[in-house]
This record gives structure tokens, sequence and C-alpha cells, in this order.
């Protein structure tokens, strides 16, 4: 007969094992809400991964910026857009990471560039689809195939910068010396883009594709917006709160706010990497004994779709059948394709 008593260890005997804890133990590297993105320069992290043409782009995302949103916010085959994806930084980095991805873009020279990246990495080994749909964004639903609504995990994007951005410069050769000259500094000749028009329509613009955005999200989908603060006529544009508030007006639900570093991270210092531009207007702004400072993150805007507060994994669960690969084709079918093609949105139902 057993004995139900409980017994003390004999000496030296280390006991009964304690029963496991069915808790699950905790996470020994939490998600942090500074993002240290910066460590390589952003030519070298796009040296190799990207085609040279991709840095005349005047307002690239930083590789590692879309990299570490597409791995905090989705999984290995979801779906992940960009509505603006200018040379396809996002698209580039999802399907890298076993992502598949579909992008928008207005311009054609950028479209080409998005495509000829995506069969770059493709070569390399990425296991990911993608696809390029030109057209204006802010007709986002009528550009994407009916059957993409709700079925969109993850949308990575960045507003435009207006006339902001600076571009890339090379010294003047000229006798007694010369300055630096300016070049791809536009995102665009054509006055229709979003970027040429001024804050308050671009912020309109920019809240009419958070809205299409909104429609082809999965219950409990994210939003990432990376942006940062810029200068007009001398004063401080508060870029960051304008999104986030178009993001509200939108129906999306503001849920997180991030950093992400544009600076290294050397111990307890940090390491700016301006750019020429945004280094001398510093200079030439403290001259006049005005206190500027280097820029050194983004913020980064975390939004939800309204719906299931869960991740991919549940959210997986959830849906009959397996997620199946969903990308654009002429017919805009479902299909998987070999290679990225450039397509430009219906004709009847585009707007310029």
């Amino acid at each position: 007969m057993t004995d139900p008593r409980p017994r003390a260890p004999r000496p030296g005997h280390p006991g009964p094992r304690p029963a496991p804890d069915p808790r699950p133990a905790p996470d020994p590297s939490p998600p942090l809400s500074v993002w240290v993105t910066a460590q390589r320069d952003a030519r070298t992290q796009r040296r190799g991964r990207y085609l040279p043409a991709a840095t005349a782009h005047p307002a690239k995302m930083l590789p590692a910026i879309a990299a570490t949103a597409i791995t905090r916010y989705s999984e290995p085959g979801d779906l992940v857009a960009d509505p603006m994806c200018g040379i396809g930084t996002t698209l580039v980095e999802a399907v890298h990471l076993g992502r598949d991805a579909v992008g928008v873009e207005y311009e054609p020279r950028w479209a080409t560039i998005a495509a000829a990246n995506i069969t770059h990495a493709r070569g390399q080994g990425a296991t990911g689809q993608a696809e390029i749909i030109r057209g204006d964004a802010r007709q986002l639903p009528a550009l994407v195939p009916a059957g993409m609504a709700g079925r969109v995990a993850l949308v990575v994007t960045s507003p435009p910068y207006g006339r902001s951005v600076h571009g890339q410069v090379r010294a003047e050769q000229r006798a007694g010396g010369g300055g630096v000259e300016k070049y791809d500094n536009r995102y665009s000749d054509d006055p229709a883009n979003l970027a040429s028009h001024g804050l308050d329509d671009l912020l309109a613009g920019f809240t009419r594709i958070l809205a299409g955005c909104a429609a082809l999200l999965r219950p409990g989908g994210t939003v990432v917006v990376t942006a940062r603060p810029w200068r007009q006529r001398g004063e401080l544009v508060d870029l960051p709160g304008a999104v986030l508030a178009a993001g509200a007006t939108a129906g999306l639900i503001p849920a997180e706010r991030c950093v992400a570093l544009l600076a290294g991270l050397r111990g307890r210092q940090l390491v700016p990497r301006p750019s020429f531009f945004q280094l001398d207007n510093v200079r030439k702004a403290r001259a006049r004994g005005e206190p500027w400072h280097l820029i050194v993150h983004e913020d980064v805007l975390i939004f939800r779709a309204p719906g299931f507060p869960l991740g991919s994994r549940e959210l997986k669960r959830r849906r009959n059948g397996p997620p199946g690969d969903v990308v654009m084709t002429a017919d805009v079918a479902p299909a998987r394709l070999p290679a990225p093609a450039i397509l430009p949105a219906p004709a009847r139902r585009h707007a310029a």
C-alpha cells in the first residue's frame, strides 16, 4: 500500500523534482521602443543588396528600418504592402524575409528600379514574391484586385517629404574654386505627384492613402509609418504628429510610437550620419545664433486596423485553409509569377 504522507528527503538526496511551471518563460530580449537601425550607414546597408541605380531616389527608407518592422509585425508567408514603394525597399526586405509583397508607385522611373531590385533579390535567394502596380496611391482601392481587401497583414510606408529633400551632391569644377551641385533632389517633375504639393494637400492626400490601406488590412492588421520633422522657412514641421492625426482620421487605431535611429550607437555615444545639406544647414543656423540640432532618428508610428488584437499566428489559425500567395498579374488574378512586373492601373479606374 502506498503511503500518501510526504516524506523528507534522505540526507544528500535532492528530493522530488518540482512540477514544471505551466506559464511561458519570459522573453529574454523584449522588443524595445528604440530601434538600433543605423549601426551600418545607409550606403553599406544597400551595397550589393540593391542595384546602384537605387541611390538616385531622394528619400529612401533605411533597409534596416523596413526589415525591423517586417520582422516585428508579420510572419513568413504574410502579405506586406507599401502604397508608395519608391525603389522598393519594403518589398525587397519583405521577400528576403520570406513574405510576399505588393507595392504601388506613381513614378515610372522608381517603379522600374523597384522591379529590378526585386529581380535582384530573387537572384540572391529571396523566397518571397513581389509585384509593383503603377498608379496614384490616393486611388488605392481602385488599383488593387478586389480579392486583396482584408488580406494584407502589414503596411510599411513613409509619407513624401515634399520639397524638403536634399538629394545628392557633387563638387563643381571651376576656376578659383567651386561649390557643390545638387542632383537627384526631387521625387518628380510631375506637378500631379503628391510630393509636389503643399503641406496641407500632402497631408490630405496621405490621409486618403491610409484610408485605402485600412481597406486592405485583415482584422487587427498593422500599419507602420516612418516620419521625421522637417524645416519649412526655418520653422520645424511636426510631420509625425500630423501622421498620427491622419491615421486616426483614416480609421486606424494608434498602437505604439517607437524611434528608429539614423545614427550609429557606440557604447553610450551616438554617431551621427547626416547628409551634406543637413550638416551644412545646422552649421549655418548655429552661426546665426539659432540652436539647431541634427535629427538622428525617425519616429515610427504603429497603427492597428480594427478587429482581433491578435498576432499573425493566431489569425492564421482562424482562417479557413492555407493562406496562399497573392501577387498581381496582368488580369489581376491571384497567381505566382517568376519575376516582378510593373503593372499600370486600369485606365478606367485610375485618376492621375
